[in-house]
Order: C-alpha cells, then structure tokens, then sequence
C-alpha cells in the first residue's frame, strides 16, 4: 500500500454523471474506503445556507448561559440527549475536552416492560432549549437533508462492493438510528491532556463531520502514524463505521481517529452526523463477490469493546461506556449485570 499523506477527496455529483464520471467515483469510492476508511466529500447536495445556519445556531447554543445550558443536560435523558459539559464524556476512560449538545431521531419513547430489551429505552423525544426555540427546527431540517445524502452515498457503496444498489436500505427501514452532536473544543495548553476526543472508532455505519476553519482531527492512517485532516470549505469529512466494517467482513475499513484540542485562546466548532441503522436490526455479513470478498481481511474489534450485530445492544453499550453517569441513574441494573458477568 502506498503511504498515505492526505485524505482522498470525492465529489458526490459524479454519482449521477456521465457514465465515465460514475465509474471512476465508485472506484475512487471503493478504494478510499478500504484502504483509509475516511475521505471529503464535496457537491454533496446539502445547501450552504442550511449549512451557515446551522453553524450560527451552534455557536448561539454554547453561548447561552450555563444555567440554561444545565436545563437540557443529558442526566435528564434516558435516551442519551442533551447536553454535557467538558469533561463528561470518556474515551477509553480518559474525560474529552468538549462540551456538546446530542440530538437523536425526534420520536416518541417506546412503553418498555419488563420482558422489552433495555435498548427500547433508547428511542425517545430530544431535550430542546427554551431560550432558543429556532435550534429544534435548525437542527431536525439538516438531520432529514443529511440522512437523504447518506443513504444516497450507502447505495453507491453497495455498487462499488458490486451488490445490489439497494443493499443497505432495509437496514434502516423507518426508523434510522440518526444522531446529530454539536461540538465545542476549548483551548488547552501545550502542557495540558490535549485529549480534545481520544483516539476510538465510529460505531455505525457512516459518520459525518462539518469542521469550521481550525484544525483537530487526526487520523491513524497506519499503526502510530496519524495524518491531518485540515477543513475544506464545502466538504463533510466522511468516515467507515464499525457496523460497516462488520458487515462486509473488513473489507471496508473502520480506521482510529481523535482530536486534538486547539491552543489557549482558540476554539473549534464541528458538527457530527452518524447514520445507524435501526435498533432492531441485526447486521449480516454480506456475500460479497469472490474478487472483492478475497480482499477482505475480516472485522478489527476490541477485545476489551468488542462489536455486537444486534444493533440496539451495541448502540447501548457504546453510551453506557461513554457516559457512566446517565448509564448508573436509567440503567443501573444493565451495568450491575454487565460488570457481574466481567468477574
């Protein structure tokens, strides 16, 4: 393989090109996928404005007060909503250095007894700001954009793994898992963590990233060697989940990446977008043709976080790991049971 200094860059227009364009996006498609699991995607057909807006209402929600902040704070949501101040959130163990505010697919709870796996518990309503009503509408508009733009980009996967363009799509059905986080990196100094997100996997199936103007984001391109991935005005950086990882065998790849806090006095603003797939799905791993399943070098898990097919399980298992305080008020039990069966 050759070594690997920059992102590949594609452009989601030439899906519905001429048939040459085509054919030279699903192969740059297919290869960026396998060989890095990140890549830019530009004339993604999502507006600027839309865009622009979003940003705006971002920046508007972290200003906000902090008492109005603490009035949508995740440990009121057994559905992983909300908001949470820097430090919160864990990765492998270790506090990221950012504040963010997590919005889900806006549906109502599902009645949960005691016979209904705990993952029901995960769909619900998000928590929304009173004192700045104009977020909700903001933010549940570019949800429905980017989760059309997703699936568009999931039916060119399938072509260029050469399965049937629709592959994907009754893994989402419905009720796709989209969640949507705002992000604040803060500055920290040289002598700090530095730990703006510590090095992990995305768990779904495909992740978006809109960065503004100040760089952070690090990939592992290689074994301890990370590479930049600078902002590109008008693209989404777009990354291999785990779930995708896991469904074609590792023939596409799940790749390590982190952040790395700005200095003192500066800030970063991203936004994320994660499509999953429906929580009560369960992830195949799919036939592959012999000339692409021969490249496949099988699914990369953590042993100490290894990956569930069942889609629900996994999602949950994820949350509780990465906020133990909303984990111990709704899901004491789950987390007692897990931590017996670990001794």
């Amino acid at each position: 393989m050759s070594i690997i200094n920059r992102l590949p860059l594609l452009d989601l227009s030439h899906q519905h090109g001429n048939p040459e364009q085509r054919r030279t996006f699903l192969t740059s498609l297919n290869e960026a996928a396998r060989d890095v699991g990140f890549f830019y995607l530009t004339h993604h057909g999502i507006s600027e404005t839309l865009q622009q807006q979003l940003q705006q209402q971002a920046r508007a929600f972290f200003a906000l007060p902090d008492e109005e902040k603490q009035r949508v704070a995740m440990i009121h949501s057994p559905h992983f909503r909300g908001y949470n101040r820097a430090g919160a959130e864990l990765t492998r163990n270790q506090p990221d250095w950012r504040e963010q505010f997590d919005i889900g697919a806006e549906r109502a709870a599902l009645p949960l007894t005691p016979q209904d796996p705990r993952w029901w518990q995960l769909q619900g309503p998000n928590l929304w700001p009173d004192a700045q009503p104009t977020l909700k509408t903001t933010l549940l508009t570019w949800q429905q954009a980017m989760t059309a733009m997703a699936q568009q980009l999931l039916r060119a996967f399938a072509e260029a793994l050469a399965l049937a363009p629709h592959t994907f799509d009754a893994l989402y059905g419905e009720r796709p898992n989209e969640h949507i986080k705002l992000i604040r990196y803060p500055g920290q100094s040289a002598q700090g963590s530095q730990q703006g997100v510590g090095a992990h996997k995305d768990s779904g199936f495909l992740s978006f990233l809109l960065q503004d103007e100040q760089a952070g984001l690090q990939v592992e391109v290689a074994p301890d060697r990370w590479i930049d991935a600078p902002p590109l005005p008008g693209s989404f950086v777009v990354n291999i989940g785990e779930l995708l990882e896991l469904a074609t065998n590792g023939y596409l790849r799940a790749t390590v990446h982190r952040v790395v806090s700005p200095p003192v006095g500066q800030e970063r603003l991203s936004i994320a977008f994660f499509l999953g797939a429906q929580l009560d799905a369960v992830v195949p791993v799919y036939q592959l043709p012999p000339q692409v399943a021969r490249l496949a070098q099988g699914p990369s898990s953590d042993p100490h976080n290894p990956l569930l097919r069942d889609v629900g399980w996994n999602y949950l298992k994820g949350r509780l790991r990465s906020h133990p305080d909303v984990a111990q008020r709704y899901y004491a039990d789950v987390v007692a049971k897990a931590e017996h069966a670990a001794h």
